[in-house]
């Protein structure tokens, strides 16, 4: 059976590794990105065109892999965008973190324009996307999942349909929520341990093998303890993602007063000039606060 056509808007960080292994796998790939398609991209055989309309236009499928929520609907629906040349019956997936409210919505005005849409974020950062290890969370009909999966499975390994449109952004919600309290625990319990006068790489030595172990302490607890804050996922994204869980919850009148504390920290850290580092940079706000403790000591030593 002839694979289908696919439209790839968005080929930055997360996209570009994705649509190559599309590409990889045989499949035909017209792209177009703001900053234009990558030479090693174009080398590999994806297809530069100059608007998401034209891209669209092409297409079976139209895959999004976007920064945020008004970028979304400006691809969308804006001059040039998807919905102006997409044919009737094609499949829109967004693979970006956007809020859960807005994907609902611009499910309902794709399904005006004759257009069917699969929500699917993911996690795994650059690495898993460039490993094609991708989680994969969709929200969408069973028919259009069936649809999408075969490029899923190339760019994922834990591909799961969770509910109908906008269970995908819930489930990335969710998600991002848990890794935010899980960085600021292990950074606050790294930052305490060394406070105290212990090893805190011997800490985490200890505790790996324990109840308290967790990937975020393996992975980003030894960042932590190193100082290796090259981006694999970037407080300034982070930041975005727990905006749009705040704006989420206080939609629907639910409280989450941990998440809104990882919020201000992560705010804390970009003040402190780390937005564009890895979020394990989170420890920062821990050494800025330990830094401003020990100045008075100091100053009545001395």
């Amino acid at each position: 059976m002839k694979k289908p056509v696919v439209a790839f808007v968005g080929l930055g960080i997360m996209g570009r590794p994705m649509a190559a292994h599309l590409v990889r796998a045989g499949y035909r790939v017209v792209g177009h990105s703001l900053e234009g398609v990558a030479k090693e991209l174009l080398d590999l055989g994806v297809e530069q065109r100059p608007s998401a309309m034209d891209a669209a236009r092409e297409a079976d499928l139209v895959i999004l892999m976007l920064p945020d929520t008004p970028d979304v609907e400006a691809v969308l629906f804006g001059p040039l965008g998807v919905a102006e040349g997409a044919h009737r019956g094609t499949l829109v997936i967004d693979m970006s973190t956007i809020s859960p409210v807005a994907t609902r919505d611009f499910a309902r005005q794709l399904a005006q324009a004759g257009l069917r849409f699969v929500d699917a974020p993911v996690s795994g950062g650059e690495v898993g996307a460039k490993a094609a290890s991708l989680t994969i969370m969709a929200g969408g009909s069973e028919a259009d999942f069936a649809i999408a999966k075969p490029l899923f499975d190339l760019m994922g390994k834990n591909v799961t349909l969770v509910g109908e449109v906008g269970a995908g952004q819930i489930t990335k919600a969710a998600n991002q929520m848990i890794v935010a309290l899980n960085i600021a625990t292990v950074a606050e319990a790294l930052s305490l341990a060394e406070r105290m006068g212990a090893d805190p790489a011997r800490v985490r030595q200890a505790l790996m093998g324990g109840f308290a172990s967790s990937r975020v302490l393996e992975v980003h607890g030894e960042r932590m303890i190193k100082g290796t804050f090259e981006p694999g996922f970037r407080i300034r994204l982070h930041r975005k993602d727990l905006r749009i869980i705040a704006a989420s919850a206080e939609a629907v009148q639910q409280a989450v007063p941990l998440t809104a504390v990882c919020q201000q920290l992560m705010n804390a850290c970009a003040a402190l000039g780390a937005e564009e580092l890895d979020h394990s940079a989170l420890v920062k706000v821990y050494d800025a606060l330990g830094a401003q403790a020990a100045a008075p000591a100091q100053r009545m030593a001395a």
